[in-house]
């Protein structure tokens, strides 16, 4: 499973998961709605869950994933200012890159 997470979704992430009330929480990335052949996605800090796997990554953000669900290997988790300032989520190993 690969996960991959930009600068900018790195900086808002970190700065979410260095406050008090989130210490001991993960990044999970998880399907809210799938359909045919992409997904939408939604994001949580949650407490660690062995039922799932941990992802590393290169900005040194663990992410929980279901491991048993192909459309999350290869996610991307970006953060945009313009033209919506929120996270965007895609998975451009299984062609979905954005919302239709």
């Amino acid at each position: 499973m690969k996960v991959k997470i930009t600068r900018n979704a790195a900086k808002v992430i970190k700065k979410e998961m260095d406050k008090e009330e989130n210490q001991g929480l993960v990044l999970k990335v998880f399907i809210t709605h799938a359909h045919g052949d992409h997904a939408h996605y939604g994001l949580d800090l949650v407490k660690p869950d062995d039922k799932l796997t941990l992802v590393s990554t290169d900005k040194e953000i663990d992410v929980l994933v279901d491991a048993n669900e192909p459309l999350l290997d290869g996610v991307k988790i970006d953060y945009l200012y313009l033209p919506e300032e929120g996270f965007v989520i895609t998975n451009p190993a299984k062609g979905n890159h954005g919302d239709h």
